[in-house]
C-alpha cells in the first residue's frame, strides 16, 4: 500500500513539474509584461504604491524564471524559438511589416540582466522615495520603460525596432522630466530629449535605405541579402557611396548617441536629476546599452564594413579616453559617477568594432550590475547627507556607517579592475583586442593607457571625499547629519541581502 502512494505521489510531482516546465518554456515573457503594463495603468488608483510594487515584482520575476528556462532550452537543443504572429502592417509596394520575435541567446541574457536591474531599482526606489507623492507614477514609468526595452530585445523587424527606440525614448524623457517644477529639470529633459530625437533620425534614415534597397524591413531577409550589396554604391551628385558603409554608418551615430559617446555625451550628466532608482536603472545600464545592443543585433552587416569598424573604435577609445580625464574635476559625486558610465562605455563601443562581440557582451553585464548598485550606494550618500551632492561637503561616511562604505570601496575597486576582481577579467578579455603593431593601434593604446592613468585617480577622489575627508570636527559632522542616519541605516539592513 505505501509503494502505490509512494508511486503516485512521485508521479504527482513528476506531472506538476512536466506542466510547470511545459508552461514556463513558452516564449510568454513579453506579453506577461506587457499585461502588466496595462493592469498597472488601469488599477494603480486601487493598489496603491505597494499593491503596484508587488504586483511588478511578482510579474518581473516569473518572466526571468522564464527566460532561464528558455535559455536551458536554446543551449539543451542548440536552437532558438523564432516566433511569426504574421503581418500586422502593410503599405501597398512600399512596406510590408510581420510581428516577429526571436528569442535567442543574445535577447534572453539581456533581458534577465534588464529584469533584475529594475527589480533592484523598485526594491530601492520604494522606501527610498516611501515619502513622495508620485512613487506610484515612478513605479509604473519604470515598468513601461523595462517592457519597452525587452520589446526592443526581443523584436526581429525593422520596423518593430523603429517603435520600440521611439518608446524607450518617450519613457526616459518622462523619467528624467519626474521633478517637472524646477527650471534646471525642465532644461535638462529638454536636452536629453533634443539628442534622443536625434538619434531616432539617423534610425529612421538607415531604416528607409533599408526599404529602398532591401525591399524588405524582416532582419532575417535583410541579413541573408547583406552580401549581395557588398558593391552597391549610392550616387549624390557625382560621388558614390558604399550602401552598407552608409547604413551602418548612420546605425552607429544613433547607437553611439545613446551610448553618450564623445561628441554626444553631454545629455547623460545633466540626466541625473532623475529620481535616484530611474537613474541606477537607466543611465547606468538600460538606455545605454541599447546602442551597444542595436550594434550587436546587426553585427553580421558591420562585419562587411571595415571603415565603420575602425570609426566606432576610434570614438570609443577617445570617449574612454576624454571622459575619465573630465570625471577628475567634477566635484558633484552624481556627475562624477555620470562621466565615469561615458568613460566606461567607451570599452563597449571600442569593442563592438573589435568585432568581439562576446567580450563585449561579458563586459556589459558586468558594467550594468556594477553601476547600477553604485548609484544606489550614490543614493543612499546623497540622502545622509541632507541631498548635497557637493563632495566637497561629504566626509567621515567610514565612522558614521562602516557598512554603507565598505560596500562603496568594493564596487569602486571592481570598476577600477583591481586584480582578480570581475572588473579586472572583463577588461582583459577586450585588451587582447588592440594587441597590433600597426600605426592606428598605437593611437588607440595611447588613448586607453591614458583612461588607464585616470580612471583610479577620479575613483580615489571618490573613495575619498566619500568615506574620509576628515578635514572638519568629527562630531560637528555627525551632529548635522544625525536626523538621517537611522532611516539610511535602517535602509542598507533592508537591502543589504541585494549587495
Amino acid at each position: 500500500m505505501l509503494q502505490i502512494i509512494f508511486s503516485i505521489g512521485i508521479g504527482f510531482i513528476f506531472l506538476i513539474f512536466t506542466v510547470f516546465y511545459g508552461v514556463f518554456s513558452l516564449p510568454i515573457s513579453i506579453f506577461l509584461l506587457v499585461l502588466n503594463c496595462f493592469f498597472l495603468i488601469f488599477f494603480k488608483k486601487w493598489l496603491g504604491p505597494l499593491g503596484l510594487f508587488y504586483t511588478s515584482i511578482i510579474v518581473f520575476s516569473i518572466t526571468i524564471l522564464n527566460n532561464v528556462i528558455l535559455i536551458y532550452f536554446n543551449l539543451n537543443s542548440g536552437s532558438f524559438v523564432f516566433l511569426d504572429l504574421g503581418r500586422w502592417f502593410f503599405s501597398i509596394d512600399i512596406l510590408s511589416s510581420n510581428l516577429i520575435m526571436c528569442f535567442d541567446n543574445l535577447a534572453l541574457l539581456l533581458s534577465i540582466i534588464v529584469l533584475i536591474l529594475s527589480i533592484i531599482a523598485q526594491v530601492f526606489g520604494i522606501e527610498y522615495m516611501a515619502r513622495e507623492i508620485f512613487i506610484s507614477r515612478l513605479i509604473y514609468l519604470l515598468n513601461l520603460f523595462s517592457t519597452s526595452v525587452l520589446f526592443l530585445f526581443i523584436v526581429y523587424d525593422f520596423f518593430l525596432i523603429l517603435i520600440a527606440w521611439e518608446l524607450i525614448g518617450l519613457f526616459s524623457f518622462l523619467l528624467v522630466n519626474f521633478y517637472s517644477l524646477t527650471i534646471y529639470t525642465l532644461k535638462s529633459s529638454l536636452k536629453t530629449f533634443i539628442f534622443s530625437r536625434l538619434s531616432d533620425f539617423f534610425i529612421f534614415f538607415s531604416f528607409n535605405l533599408c526599404i529602398l534597397v532591401f525591399n524588405t524591413t524582416d532582419l532575417t531577409l535583410l541579413f541573408v541579402k547583406t552580401p549581395f550589396f557588398m558593391y552597391h554604391n549610392l550616387y549624390i551628385l557625382s560621388f558614390s557611396f558604399n550602401f552598407l558603409d552608409i547604413v551602418t554608418l548612420f546605425i552607429s551615430l544613433a547607437s553611439v548617441i545613446k551610448a553618450a559617446q564623445f561628441g554626444f555625451h553631454v545629455w547623460l550628466p545633466d540626466a541625473m536629476n532623475a529620481p535616484t532608482p530611474a537613474s541606477s536603472l537607466i543611465h547606468s545600464s538600460t538606455l545605454v546599452i541599447m546602442g551597444i545592443y542595436l550594434i550587436i543585433r546587426f553585427n553580421l552587416v558591420f562585419e562587411f564594413t571595415p571603415i565603420i569598424n575602425y570609426f566606432l573604435i576610434f570614438i570609443g577609445s577617445l570617449t574612454i579616453c576624454i571622459g575619465s580625464i573630465i570625471a577628475v574635476f567634477q566635484t558633484d559625486i552624481k556627475k562624477l559617477v555620470a562621466y565615469s558610465t561615458i568613460s566606461q562605455m567607451g570599452y563597449l563601443v571600442a569593442g563592438c568594432g573589435f568585432c568581439a562581440y562576446d567580450e563585449t557582451i561579458v563586459y556589459l553585464i558586468m558594467h550594468a550590475l556594477n553601476k547600477a548598485f553604485l548609484f544606489i550606494i550614490v543614493g543612499y550618500v546623497v540622502h545622509f547627507y541632507n541631498s548635497n551632492t557637493d563632495m566637497r561637503s561629504m566626509g567621515n561616511l567610514i565612522v558614521f556607517s562602516p557598512d554603507l562604505s565598505v560596500y562603496f570601496l568594493k564596487l569602486s575597486l571592481n570598476l577600477i579592475g583591481l586584480p582578480f576582481s570581475s572588473g579586472f577579467y572583463s577588461k582583459e578579455f577586450l585588451l587582447f583586442q588592440i594587441f597590433d603593431l600597426s600605426v592606428y593601434s598605437v593611437i588607440i593604446k595611447s588613448l586607453w593607457i591614458v583612461s588607464f592613468v585616470f580612471t583610479p585617480i577620479y575613483m580615489f577622489i571618490l573613495i575619498y571625499f566619500i568615506n574620509f575627508n576628515f578635514k572638519k570636527n568629527i562630531f560637528i559632522g555627525y551632529f548635522n547629519i544625525n536626523t538621517n542616519l537611522i532611516s539610511v541605516n535602517n535602509n542598507i539592513k533592508i537591502n543589504s541581502f541585494i549587495l
